[in-house]
């Protein structure tokens, strides 16, 4: 692969946000945007506000974006599946893209749409928040950003040499890896044990130190985890060579999960425990703990969209003996 001249981003949220502050101003190279009808309008009326500045990078869409360098998908997982006839058209034959969406599944999502060959795999690090006035907020010195790597060997390839010049023309924080799917199923395996149990009490990570009974479920999720990634190839003392402390977090911080749960918002248990219980499906392991933190989690979103909320309806009754 030659040297990367265009770069073009499919969603713009918290993830985006880090991806655009990066490569804004960068030399050498066509940034844009890729978003279609209403949304390309709003995107191009008024910009993107980050770090309390505003970012106006070139708004195209996926037919006018097609055959760029390297497409960088950063959307919710719900919205993934919407989104790939726009992949498809904006990828051309020298195309590469690079997911930066949690979970464990979106490279094949996406490959399923356009070939295995034009991925790369890749996740992010980025501790962001909205802030009023001041749009999606993230500290650029401490953020880790973006790892990377081919899935298999060759591991140093002429389009992992591309990217490493392109990254280092920017502004954003990358690492190449060799290990780049052990890395993925880490993060994934944090996030499921200790997102999930959380959002069903609404407490603060403290729980985990604070509650065996808490720690226990958490322990029980990262059994399934761990017994799927080792199913589906992944070398788990790769994966224990990865594992670190981490950094330090209050005992009241609340993560992703939990954060939709108070805001009302539906949550993205599909590609946790959901993809964990298919997958556990077809490698025939049983996920009694992600099973039953899925059905109590939508729940939760059920009670959030209304659907308990009986006073004043008389249409049905319940019986109880």
């Amino acid at each position: 692969m030659e040297k990367i001249k265009s770069v073009a981003l499919l969603g713009a949220g918290a993830v985006g946000s880090y991806v655009i502050y990066g490569f804004s101003g960068c030399p050498d190279l066509r940034f844009n945007l890729v978003a279609e009808g209403a949304r390309a309008e709003r995107l191009k009326k008024d910009g993107c506000l980050i770090n309390g500045d505003v970012y106006h990078p070139e708004v195209l869409s996926s037919a006018e974006a097609h055959g760029v360098d390297l497409l960088i998908v950063a959307l919710k997982y719900g919205a993934l599946k919407e989104a790939l006839p726009e992949i498809r058209a904006v990828v051309g034959e020298h195309t590469t893209v690079m997911s930066l969406m949690n979970g464990v599944d979106s490279e094949d999502i996406i490959a399923s749409a356009i070939g295995a060959e034009h991925m790369i795999y890749s996740m992010i690090k980025v501790a962001s928040s909205r802030q009023e006035g001041r749009g999606c907020c993230f500290d650029p010195e401490t953020t880790v950003g973006i790892i990377y790597g081919e899935a298999n060997a060759p591991y140093e390839s002429a389009r992992i040499r591309a990217m490493e010049d392109v990254f280092g023309r920017s502004r954003l924080h990358t690492r190449h890896t060799d290990c780049i799917r052990e890395e993925i199923w880490n993060k994934f395996r944090l996030n499921v044990c200790n997102n999930l149990p959380q959002a069903i009490l609404g407490v603060g990570v403290g729980c985990y130190r604070d509650s065996a009974h808490m720690k226990a479920i958490s322990d029980g999720l990262r059994h399934e985890v761990e017994q799927i990634a080792e199913a589906r190839g992944v070398d788990m003392e790769k994966l224990a060579m990865l594992d670190s402390k981490g950094c330090l977090v209050s005992p009241a911080a609340r993560y992703s999960t939990l954060q939709d749960l108070d805001a009302g918002r539906h949550t993205e248990i599909d590609m946790f425990s959901g993809t964990l219980m298919r997958m556990g499906e077809e490698c025939g392991i049983p996920t009694p703990f992600n099973t039953c933190i899925y059905h109590l989690i939508k729940a939760r979103e059920e009670k959030n969209d209304g659907l308990f909320d009986y006073e004043g309806k008389t249409d049905k009754s319940c019986w109880a003996k």
